[in-house]
Formats: C-alpha cells, sequence, structure tokens
C-alpha cells in the first residue's frame, strides 16, 4: 500500500470516528406510537395516554388511522381547546394514514383530527422539552456504583455497530 492510500484510510478513519461522536447521542429519540395499539382513533383518552410520558426534541409522534376518515391536525391553543380545525399551523396528513410528527422544537404541541372527530376525544396535547443535563458523577456514586445495562445499551450497542462499520471500511481499503 502506498503512502497515498495510507494517508487516505488514516484520513477516512478519523472522518468516520467523528461521525460516531456526533450520531451517538441522536440514539435517544423516541418514536411515540400515539394511542399504543389502539391508534389515532375515537374513544381514546390521549390526555391519560400522554400523561406519564416525557417528549423530548428530538423524538417523533407517529399517527396510525383510517385514511379515508381522518386526518392529523397542529393547532394553537384556543382551537385544540374548541376542536376548530378551519385553520391548522400544519397538516400533517399525507394519505396513508401513517403520518409522523418531527418533535423538533421545545414548545406545546396542539393536535387534532378535523372532520368532527376531535369532539369524538381525538386530540392530543403535549409539552416538548429539551433532553435534562446527563447526572454528574456524584450523583451517580450516590445512586449505584455504575450505570444501568438499560442506559449502557443505548450508547454501547450503537458504537460497537459503529466501530464495526469502521474497521470494515478500513479492511475493504487496506486490502
Amino acid at each position: 500500500m502506498t503512502g497515498v492510500q495510507k494517508g487516505t484510510v488514516r484520513t477516512w478513519t478519523v472522518v468516520m470516528m467523528c461521525a460516531v461522536v456526533v450520531i451517538v447521542p441522536g440514539v435517544s429519540a423516541t418514536r411515540w406510537t400515539v394511542g399504543a395499539k389502539m391508534g389515532w382513533t375515537t374513544n381514546v383518552n390521549y390526555t391519560i395516554w400522554a400523561q406519564d410520558k416525557h417528549f423530548y426534541n428530538g423524538d417523533w409522534l407517529f399517527f396510525v388511522y383510517d385514511r379515508n376518515q381522518m386526518n392529523v391536525l397542529e393547532v394553537n391553543k384556543t382551537d385544540y381547546e374548541t376542536c376548530n380545525s378551519d385553520h391548522p399551523l400544519h397538516n400533517w396528513t399525507t394519505g396513508a394514514g401513517r403520518d409522523v410528527i418531527p418533535l423538533n422544537v421545545t414548545r406545546h404541541y396542539y393536535i387534532i383530527s378535523g372532520k368532527g372527530f376531535c369532539y369524538g376525544g381525538m386530540k392530543l396535547a403535549i409539552r416538548v422539552e429539551n433532553l435534562p443535563p446527563p447526572p454528574t458523577s456524584s450523583a451517580l456514586n450516590e445512586k449505584s456504583s455504575s450505570p444501568s445495562l438499560t442506559s449502557r445499551s443505548k450508547i454501547v450497542l450503537p458504537m460497537v455497530f459503529a466501530i464495526g462499520a469502521v474497521w470494515d471500511t478500513f479492511r475493504r481499503f487496506w486490502y
């Protein structure tokens, strides 16, 4: 292998390692299926569904519903409270009955279904927050001597895959 090829491999390896460092924090995003197994439909209390959940910047709301009848509209607080779908802030309906709302701004989100379904309970209000800062080392020492397996797996598993991808790329350039 020539010096130029070795330099290219080293540069590529450094770039990949930097990409891993940037990508790993995004692993914690959650895709919430609104209404869980029931989906986006009538006769579900979405206030109760959302009450024990924390929605963070970077998460996603996933709506599954009957595309021929319902829709997904983002409205202001007043329109949410009155079920007014005449002037939505955003119509997230794509026509597939499988719509996603990225929660990429820290604020309140007010979602309703128009066509009268809001009156049947198809409305969701959530507050999106920034992720809390990681605990300090002293806080970890007070709780336990090591992080839990689940918190480790959120970082370790993606790192293992990333290192494997870098190694595979390195081997392809090397041989």
